[in-house]
């Protein structure tokens, strides 16, 4: 009789320290970083406190960039297309679309004239 593998659930293993993915570590720590400068300003006024609360919003503000996704809500017509979605790629997409100055022309079925 010969070896076999077992079967496991691997899911979650690429997670560090239980909640943060690779990702969504590195979207907390630009968080935590953009929200250093706020501390540094409030931390100047001897609010020591405060400026960590706001690097700790901050962090939380960009851990939920990098791990939530926009829900699929049939009430809403931005939903229903990117619904699923992560948020981090929404705004990526969005920057690189209005960076270009893109525009899009949209013909509904009445408006065209059949031939």
């Amino acid at each position: 009789m010969g070896p076999y593998n077992i079967p496991r659930n691997v899911k979650d293993e690429g997670r560090i320290l239980f909640i943060f993915t690779g990702k969504s570590i590195l979207y907390t720590v630009i968080g935590a970083g953009i929200g250093f400068p706020f501390y540094l300003i409030i931390n100047a006024f001897g609010a020591k406190l405060v400026g960590m609360l706001v690097i700790g919003i901050f962090a939380i503000i960009g851990y939920a960039i990098g791990t939530f996704k926009v829900p699929d809500i049939a009430g809403f017509k931005f939903t229903k297309k990117v619904g699923g979605e992560g948020i981090d790629d929404i705004i990526i997409r969005a920057y690189k679309f209005n960076k270009r100055k893109n525009k899009i022309y949209v013909y509904d079925k009445e408006e065209t004239k059949d031939e």
